[in-house]
């Protein structure tokens, strides 16, 4: 469990460092961006946001509070609290046209920062639960990497970057944003923001 903690917060770190990203779309408080590399495609989603960068980091940790702002989570219910800093979740999104329903089970790791230039980080990453088998009423998906970066700007705002590296289980949701006949990545982005403020 240990190992498998570091490696999500490294990864979410590892795909946030990375070179070349490029900007698809900005608006006020959003800018999306993605990275192709190979067959694998990235994108990131930067917010600003008028609350402290503790505040982001508490409410966007508890994914329970997911539901909130982001019409992709149906449910999302504790499975285990590995500590205080690593939670494993299922959680259940709606059907994309012609498909069952799709689950999650996942890890999110929290860190602090350690040193004031770093950012809050909630990583994100599927796991294996034999508590959890498949179930048939759902098709299980993956998540590989994703989750949030928060950099401080300031006492009152700060800087909510999301990440996710695209799985087939992630892309019936995304395709039709990237092709532009969908604007569901930047509504739930307004939503991510009007709820954390």
């Amino acid at each position: 469990q240990a190992y498998l903690s570091y490696s999500n917060i490294a990864a979410l770190t590892h795909l946030a460092g990375k070179s070349g990203w490029d900007i698809t779309k900005t608006m006020d408080n959003v800018k999306i961006w993605t990275h192709e590399e190979g067959a694998g495609l990235s994108f990131k989603v930067e917010m600003q946001v008028k609350v402290p960068s503790h505040v982001a980091f508490s409410l966007l940790s508890d994914f329970r509070l997911r539901q909130r702002w982001d019409r992709h989570f149906l449910t999302c219910e504790v499975l285990q609290a590995v500590s205080e800093e690593e939670k494993i979740y299922h959680v259940t999104a709606p059907p994309t046209t012609g498909h069952k329903p799709r689950d999650f089970v996942i890890l999110v790791s929290q860190r602090q920062p350690c040193r004031p230039q770093e950012p809050y980080t909630v990583a994100v990453r599927s796991v294996t639960l034999r508590a959890v088998p498949p179930s048939p009423e759902f098709c299980r998906s993956e998540i590989l990497c994703a989750g949030f970066q928060i950099h401080s700007n300031g006492s009152s705002s700060c800087t909510v970057c999301y990440f996710n590296q695209v799985t087939s289980g992630v892309m019936p949701y995304l395709a039709a944003n990237l092709t532009g006949s969908s604007k569901s990545i930047e509504d739930t982005a307004l939503e991510c923001i009007k709820f954390l403020e």
